[in-house]
């Protein structure tokens, strides 16, 4: 298994573990794509950047997470708690991948827009990680 397929595991297996967060989005809220007719609350994982973060002597990738969170109630203040429930859950976290392992994974930046297309409000959060693989 690549080390982003291992990333996306491991977020989804903590994102859909979280108390916090599946009280705000449900047990169903977390995917990692958005369908044409989801219901928000929703909780996306849109994306993973990889690149080679090899030093000389070990082997790793950087990564860039790529979040949504997806809210139809009036206003942002759904989707900033759904927003902070994830940071909360993710930053700095200790995750467990298949066959490799997760040096750090770090919250990066958030931004919160109202979806010009539709009436949903949303949140993008960038999340680092750097990865290497099991010895």
């Amino acid at each position: 298994m690549s080390a982003a397929s291992a990333l996306q595991k491991a977020i989804f297996a903590r994102l859909s573990g979280d108390a916090a967060l599946t009280a705000l989005v449900g047990v169903n809220g977390i995917t990692d794509r958005r369908l044409s007719e989801a219901a928000a609350p929703l909780v996306v994982i849109a994306g993973i950047d990889s690149l080679d973060h090899s030093t000389a002597s070990e082997p790793g990738e950087e990564h860039t997470v790529t979040l949504e969170a997806w809210s139809e109630a009036a206003g942002h203040r759904q989707v900033q708690a759904i927003a902070a429930a994830v940071r909360m859950a993710l930053h700095d976290a200790a995750l467990t991948l298949s066959g490799h392992h997760l040096v750090l994974l770090f919250h990066s930046d958030t931004q919160l827009r109202r979806d010009g297309k539709s009436r949903f409000h949303r949140a993008d959060m960038r999340f680092r990680a750097v990865t290497e693989p099991d010895s």
